[in-house]
């Protein structure tokens, strides 16, 4: 797992576990353009943060992804005055995992299109769907993939096989995650990956939203402060 900046479009590696990292617990207190609000990101499975780079407000974005472990620790971000949590797809999971047991840093938490139980035939990713998924990966699947995450065709992408799969491995042995209250859950009604009506059994129907979107539901939003309402 790693903890990565996405800032104008610039990334900088902070926390990658077992990897060498740059101003690793730096919340770089007076950079330019550094903003007072910061929303930390865990991504979803293999799909790429470009996902995100329309969405628009007054944040620095931190991004979390790569579930083969969850090891990373958060940079001192102590320079903030409010940090929100938004978690996709298996980075809801991910994320109630690395939580246990580490001081909670969110004064706001929003889930999109993800469970605390992924694999599992009435509240997350179907078994059959999962094992299918992990066996058959291949440059080719990844683009079907894709085209199921974000209901089109996309452009092809690069993947490795080899790490995602044991990702995928990793989520699933990992199992069902602890309780953990989110302050708005997003389900699209047209998900592929976790299917809605999955998603519905899943989560308490008061922090519920439901959108006519895909898996990746974000070409829906304009805007980060649209997801965090």
């Amino acid at each position: 797992m790693e903890f990565r900046w996405l800032h104008n479009g610039a990334r900088l590696t902070l926390g990658r576990c077992k990897a060498p990292s740059q101003g690793e617990g730096q919340a770089r207190p007076g950079d330019a353009g550094q903003n007072k609000e910061l929303i930390v990101v865990f991504s979803g499975w293999a799909v790429a943060t470009d996902v995100f780079d329309h969405l628009t407000g007054d944040y620095d974005i931190l991004i979390a992804d790569d579930y083969r472990d969850l090891a990373a620790e958060l940079p001192d971000l102590s320079g903030y005055d409010r940090i929100s949590l938004v978690a996709w797809s298996f980075g809801v999971v991910s994320y109630a995992h690395w939580q246990q047991g580490r001081s909670d840093p969110f004064d706001c938490k929003v889930a999109i299109n993800g469970t605390l139980t992924p694999v599992n035939r009435t509240m997350g990713v179907p078994p059959l769907a999962m094992d299918k998924t992990r066996q058959t990966l291949s440059a080719d699947a990844y683009q079907l993939f894709l085209a199921r995450v974000f209901n089109a065709r996309r452009p092809r992408g690069e993947i490795d096989v080899s790490a995602r799969r044991d990702e995928l491995s990793a989520i699933e042995a990992r199992g069902d995650a602890p309780a953990m209250p989110f302050d708005r859950v997003w389900i699209s009604t047209a998900d592929k990956i976790f299917p809605a009506a999955n998603q519905i059994r899943a989560w308490p129907a008061d922090v519920t939203r439901q959108i006519a979107a895909p898996h990746a539901p974000f070409a829906t939003f304009a805007n980060w402060p649209e997801i965090l309402s």
